[in-house]
């Protein structure tokens, strides 16, 4: 699994799939048995496998000097003198995983000046990870082997296919999606809608709220980029990691790039 096909490989990449590996396994185990939930100050759940999986991962990263900014962690903002940091989800998609839906993954990105420059997310269900590195692609391992992935060349929005969360889509991205004239939606959970869009099999996500953080999407940042896609927040706007308020301020448009503009320009004329 580590012999990822990237002939300059930063060596945090094998770290952080050593750490997505162990780290899935141990989600596994506690998902097929009865376990503990809480909730937290935001009201969102965590379970003890949030807690197991954020210990593996901080763990395996410590042998690297980078600092950590995960989900499951207080944020006591040292980091922001740092130029590389690692940003992780120990669990993203808590609430598929509550729901046994089996769309949860883990989330690993390495940040440098702000930037993903590596990303790896594992989703233990399916022994799938998505995993990129600047400037050398995007790669899929599953069934045993890894594979170069993809976005699509569809440009026609009617064309195309959406994918939205599950758990957490308004009405007014719904409106959004059939306004663009997009018919074919799926629901699914965590940063798998990324994976999808990444691989080839969807063009689209589109989500206007300001709840997700930047350990939402460092990771899938780097794989949609390197699959030949675009991520920006819906004004446009770069995103950009490692800043003082965690929140993406104005929502994430990911798409396969040859859309994105039809799309943004669509949202501007929204009220």
């Amino acid at each position: 699994m580590y012999d990822i096909p990237i002939s300059n490989k930063f060596p945090e990449m094998d770290i952080a799939l050593q750490a997505v590996k162990e780290a899935g396994s141990a989600i596994l185990e506690i998902y097929g048995e009865k376990y503990q939930t809480s909730t937290k100050n935001d009201n969102s759940p965590i379970t003890e496998a949030d807690v197991k999986s954020n210990e593996i991962i901080k763990s395996i990263l410590s042998k690297t000097s980078y600092q950590i900014l995960s989900e499951e962690d207080k944020d006591d903002k040292s980091r922001l003198s740092k130029d590389t940091i690692w940003i992780v989800d120990p669990l993203d998609g808590t609430s598929d995983f509550i729901d046994k839906t089996g769309e949860f993954t883990v989330m690993i990105a390495l940040v440098k000046d702000q930037k993903p420059i590596l990303g790896v997310i594992g989703w233990p269900t399916e022994e799938t990870i998505f995993a990129a590195q600047k400037d050398n692609g995007a790669f899929r391992y599953s069934e045993g082997q890894w594979k170069k992935i993809s976005v699509t060349e569809i440009s026609e929005l009617s064309k195309c296919r959406a994918v939205g969360s599950r758990h957490h889509l308004s009405d007014r991205e719904k409106m959004f999606i059939e306004k663009l004239g997009i018919e074919n939606f799926t629901s699914i959970g965590s940063s798998l809608k990324v994976g999808k869009i990444s691989s080839g099999e969807a063009e689209a996500y589109i989500t206007t709220t300001n709840k997700m953080k930047e350990w939402d999407s460092a990771a899938s940042h780097c794989i949609i980029n390197e699959a030949g896609g675009k991520m920006t927040d819906m004004l446009g706007n770069e995103i950009t990691y490692n800043n003082e308020i965690v929140n993406h301020q104005n929502g994430i448009l990911v798409t396969n790039g040859l859309i994105h503009n039809k799309i943004l320009e669509e949202f501007k004329k929204l009220d």
